[in-house]
This record gives structure tokens, sequence and C-alpha cells, in this order.
């Protein structure tokens, strides 16, 4: 039997690691661990974070 763990949805009390800022993108990193971000810190690490393989995930956008 496979079992896949799910990650919660972003909400408006999930903040960026590094400002504060409502988090935008979940960043998984390979070894597990997560980082979250605001828009600017996401794009400011991307480069970053693709060369460490991390899935980045978009956050849904308030309606």
């Amino acid at each position: 039997m496979n079992t896949t763990l799910t990650r919660p949805d972003l909400t408006a009390a999930d903040r960026c690691d590094r400002c504060g800022a409502a988090a935008q993108v979940r960043a998984i990193l390979p070894s597990g661990g997560e980082l979250l971000f605001c828009g600017h810190h996401a794009r400011k690490h991307q480069e970053r974070l693709k060369e460490l393989e991390a899935d980045l995930q978009q956050g849904q956008q308030p309606t």
C-alpha cells in the first residue's frame, strides 16, 4: 500500500520565513523540510531553490 502525505493549502496565517509577509509559495526541500516565502522572496531565491531541486508549490490566490 502506498500512502501519500499531502501538505495543507497555504492560509492567511502562513507567513514568509524571511520577512513575515503573507506566504504565497511553499518550497519543499529534498530533505523533507519546507520554507514559506512571500512572492518577493520566492522570486529572489527561485534560482537557488531550483538548484536544490526544491518542489515549489504556489498558494491559492484570494478571490
